[in-house]
């Protein structure tokens, strides 16, 4: 007998945890008769078809998600054509809150495994070892927790099963093959605290720890082997900070030097003790990922989520000042409460906080939240088909939305690509708030068709610099300097970028800093405003000519510029 573990990942650099846990549970007694077979869902169906087929199991069970389960139901159809007695099964969040309805849809699946699939799945894989040799009777599964299969023409459901010990749960990576290029997954915890009506964890109120020992020996063995990321899975990793403070005292005390350690966090809830710790790490050992979602009390209140909006500034603006630790804050868009006025000024308050990457999403309404009960009420009309994203609401109609869709595409291709971080912090002063800029940006794209055309990342610089002469042409030539030294911080372009001034009449001043050891293999350029300071008023008044050296073999961990000197003419 052998169960295949199918998982479609939404990139290759993705692995996914949850097929692994589940083959390691099972543990040695049944690991021989489980394989695990991981595609992308870039793959072509045709793919995936062919490979399960030549891999000829007996069983397969796919791990459902949002960014997944279309594929996944098409592959199911296609695969039951070609292996008509494969029992296919269905695991994962996606599908745990409608298992019924889904066997009714597609009569050729099995099965759904609901909830915490651990003990459900190696139970399953027992019952179908007996019953290849006839140990296991011919009625069916029915007394294993956790499912909601086919017998006959029968659905049955066999109930809910208790939560999992995190203590039972194995570790997952004692060989790291299988994950070589790609980020590792972590948990040490599973629930959440808290009761955000948009979210799944919602409804698994307990939260449950692995023990610390047990968390720091794992985290040892990924720290030895030096692996690049560690990602942790908890849903709000610092809700016991007991357990916070091991887990960061103990990275802090063994950093390797390579290993980054990602945490989603409540920002408003961190301790002194957290911050003070926090602000002595190595720069780049951790990155704090920070759900705001928004800055409107009446929104944060419609959806059971109550954050001190004060203490989380305080915080991110701390962690910010120490400048060692990649800060990522998320927005959502669609929310109860929250027309588009309402949305900008969230976005505002956000972007005053200078994370590293600001995240606009738009609302999921996910299957069994408390979301999806009152979508209804509050008017959200969302997509049938998976995300189940929202379209309007009362408060957001279609067209608003369409808008801040565009905007979203360009605060990632200016503002998170980290690209233009000093032409944008001069450009926001001739607007009357950053999201008025974005808004304005959007709309040039709009006009120039750009949103079509998708502009090469290079001609993205030339394209910012029109759009800030039109809004600012009293200032063409700073623009011009900020953005070649936005462009040579990241970058020693091969060639010069047509906005940057002729550097001809320097040609001794630049070969004979060249000719200086200590600068071998920096780019020099030079500029005429003090580019490398961060104010507008530093920059109004021009400067005499000024040398930077661009070190390339020195970055910094978190916004990947090259290390920069300055060499007075």
């Amino acid at each position: 007998m052998q169960f295949l573990l199918a998982a479609v990942n939404a990139k290759y650099i993705h692995s996914n945890p949850a097929v692994y846990s589940l083959r390691a549970y099972a543990g040695k007694e049944y690991g021989k008769h489980i394989a695990i077979a991981e595609y992308t869902i870039n793959h072509r169906a045709e793919y995936i078809l062919a490979d399960i087929y030549r891999r000829n199991p007996d069983a397969v069970g796919f791990s459902c998600y949002i960014w997944n389960i279309a594929m996944v139901l098409s592959i199911v159809k296609e695969l039951h054509k070609i292996m008509p007695a494969l029992q296919i099964w269905l695991g994962g969040p996606e599908v745990s809150f409608d298992a019924e309805s889904l066997l009714k849809d597609f009569p050729m699946l099995t099965g759904v495994m609901t909830g915490e699939g651990e003990k459900t799945f190696c139970a399953l894989v027992k019952y179908y070892l007996e019953k290849e040799t006839g140990a296991g009777g011919n009625s069916g599964p029915h007394y294993i927790p956790g499912l909601v299969y086919r017998f006959g023409s029968t659905i049955i459901k066999t109930g809910e099963r208790d939560f999992t010990d995190m203590e039972s749960l194995p570790f997952l990576y004692e060989d790291l093959d299988s994950f070589k290029n790609r980020i590792i997954y972590y948990e040490s915890s599973r629930g959440c605290p808290y009761k955000c009506s948009y979210c799944l964890s919602s409804i698994d109120k307990k939260v449950r720890f692995k023990e610390a020992e047990t968390v720091k020996k794992e985290l040892q063995f990924l720290l030895d082997k030096k692996v690049a990321q560690v990602k942790f899975v908890d849903r709000t990793f610092n809700c016991s900070h007991a357990h916070t403070m091991a887990i960061w005292e103990f990275i802090q005390e063994k950093d390797n030097g390579i290993t980054n350690f990602h945490f989603e966090i409540a920002a408003d809830i961190l301790t002194e003790e957290e911050l003070r710790l926090l602000s002595i790490m190595r720069p780049g050992l951790v990155q704090l990922e920070i759900g705001v979602q928004s800055a409107n009390s009446e929104t944060l209140k419609s959806i059971n989520r109550f954050t001190d909006m004060d203490r989380l500034k305080k915080a991110v603006e701390r962690i910010h000042k120490n400048g060692n630790i990649h800060m990522h804050l998320d927005l959502i868009a669609g929310l109860p409460f929250e027309d588009y006025t309402s949305f900008g000024k969230s976005f505002d308050t956000v972007y005053a906080m200078k994370p590293h990457q600001l995240q606009l999403g738009f609302l999921k309404v996910l299957k069994g939240s408390p979301m999806y009960e009152k979508a209804g009420s509050y008017g959200i009309i969302y997509t049938d088909a998976p995300p189940y994203e929202v379209l309007y609401s009362k408060w957001l109609p279609y067209d608003r939305l369409c808008k801040l869709k565009q905007i979203e595409e360009m605060v990632e291709l200016y503002y998170n690509s980290s690209q233009f971080i000093h032409t944008l912090s001069v450009l926001e002063k001739a607007f009357r708030s950053p999201f008025a800029m974005y808004e304005r940006l959007a709309e040039y794209y709009e006009e120039k068709g750009l949103f079509v055309s998708s502009p090469s990342r290079v001609y993205r610089y030339e394209v910012l610099l029109a759009f800030a002469c039109l809004w600012d042409a009293e200032h063409e030539a700073l623009y011009k300097e900020l953005l070649t030294y936005d462009i040579y911080l990241r970058e020693d372009m091969k060639s010069r970028p047509v906005f940057a001034r002729d550097l001809s009449v320097y040609k001794k001043q630049i070969k004979a800093l060249q000719e200086d050891k200590t600068v071998k293999r920096m780019h020099v350029d030079i500029f005429s405003y003090p580019v490398w300071e961060d104010t507008v008023e530093g920059c109004m008044e021009k400067r005499e000519d000024t040398a930077v050296l661009f070190d390339y073999q020195t970055r910094n961990p978190l916004t990947k510029e090259a290390a920069v000197k300055i060499k007075v003419l």
